[in-house]
């Protein structure tokens, strides 16, 4: 077979521009550390690369909200501790403010130290994330939340719970109303509430009461009740149903009934007792729990503690034990609601702090994986390239001795 030069030249430089071309991408791949340098290099590992780099993007979001979250939870907590604080304090002044050797100006200024904690609260209950957001506003959380009226606290927020994605499965809220911690507060027992009347004389104080056995039917749990003294020693019950209806005389105790100091007065569910010498006409309600705000229940404190106490009128002494003992319990109901946000926020972030181990493992195993298919073997890409070279180099010096022949040499 005949090889013409042009064939020799042909051939050679096809091959060494083959050899050239290997050894560029083999140089491209030390020096950018990168296997696949386009798709075409290896079309399965760019594709399967491809979606490990968006599920590593999208984990390193997840942390970025996880983060987000954490931060608006720990202020929130934060603050709600600072409340926690407060309303115990409020709670030991109040208690204080029950000294029955206290008179009147000393009571004026446990009202003041009140007034003050109310204000201190109001500022904690608008507090905001430090970019202008506030924490217990709901949605409307460019909205000032809670907002002091001539008839008392308003709450300008909403219900919402701003929800961050913090996994791929999982939603959390990174808010809570400012609704439900501060204003929905059931006060009495949680059932019913029971009060003395203001214009009573007699010394005669209610207590808080409970849900007896049997409990309140449901057709029972609306209804509101009356006890009127006809005399120091007798009582009689009269109520209304949820619709102000009367109710039957059958379903209630039976008129003038015996009155004895601090025993048990019980009917339709529910248990109370009255300890001291009430007047004749002198009345106490039973009414249905209701949602009481904490600053209502702490300016009702601040009220009564700077109505004057007359030594010579039980009455008023009476009104005053009575309204502190009503703004304890509220108070303490307060609490339970502050601490039972607060063990929800913590359950939250120990939740964060768990998916935040998992995402960096995550994050770990997708980038261990993102190497084994894109970063180069450098001891084998080092051998490949030397060895393109001494090949490149080989096939050059060939070249020139091959392309060297020539009959006329030897002619």
């Amino acid at each position: 077979m005949r090889v013409s030069s042009s064939t020799l030249f042909d051939s050679n430089v096809a091959s060494m521009g083959q050899q050239q071309t290997r050894l560029m991408q083999t140089q491209q791949q030390v020096s950018t550390g990168r296997r696949i340098l386009t798709p075409a290099g290896d079309p399965v590992a760019a594709a399967r690369a491809l979606d490990l780099s968006q599920a590593d993007a999208m984990n390193t979001q997840y942390a970025s909200n996880r983060n987000a979250a954490r931060h608006t939870l720990s202020l929130a907590e934060s603050n709600l501790q600072s409340v926690t604080t407060l309303l115990q304090d409020v709670k030991t002044a109040t208690v204080a403010a029950g000294n029955g050797t206290l008179n009147n100006s000393d009571r004026q200024t446990y009202a003041t130290e009140l007034a003050g904690r109310l204000q201190e609260l109001v500022g904690l209950a608008n507090s905001t994330d430090g970019a202008g957001n506030y924490l217990f506003a709901g949605f409307q959380s460019k909205t000032q939340p809670f907002v002091s009226t001539a008839t008392g606290m308003n709450y300008a927020g909403d219900d919402g719970q701003r929800l961050v994605q913090v996994s791929a499965s999982r939603q959390m809220s990174s808010s809570d109303s400012g609704a439900d911690i501060f204003m929905r507060i059931k006060n009495g027992n949680g059932t019913f509430v029971t009060q003395a009347a203001a214009t009573n004389t007699g010394s005669g104080i209610v207590s808080l009461g409970g849900v007896a056995n049997p409990p309140p039917t449901a057709a029972q749990t609306g209804n509101s009740y009356t006890l009127t003294f006809t005399s120091a020693t007798t009582y009689t019950v009269t109520g209304t149903d949820a619709m102000g209806g009367a109710l039957p005389a059958a379903s209630l105790p039976p008129p003038n009934a015996p009155y004895v100091s601090g025993q048990n007065i019980s009917f339709n569910g529910i248990q109370f007792d009255i300890q001291g010498a009430p007047a004749n006409g002198d009345s106490f309600t039973v009414t249905p729990s209701a949602n009481e705000s904490v600053f209502k229940t702490i300016s009702d404190l601040i009220t009564a503690l700077k109505t004057p106490v007359s030594n010579v009128a039980p009455g008023s002494s009476a009104l005053l034990a009575g309204s502190l003992s009503r703004g304890l319990n509220n108070l303490d109901n307060a609490l339970n609601k502050v601490l039972t946000t607060r063990s929800s926020l913590g359950l939250r972030l120990n939740e964060l702090d768990v998916l935040q181990t998992t995402g960096d493992d995550l994050g770990l195993q997708f980038k261990q994986a993102l190497s084994q298919l894109q970063d180069v073997d450098y001891a084998k890409a080092l051998s490949d390239l030397t060895q393109q070279q001494m090949s490149l180099q080989a096939a050059q010096q060939s070249f020139v001795k091959v392309s060297g022949l020539s009959l006329f040499n030897y002619l």
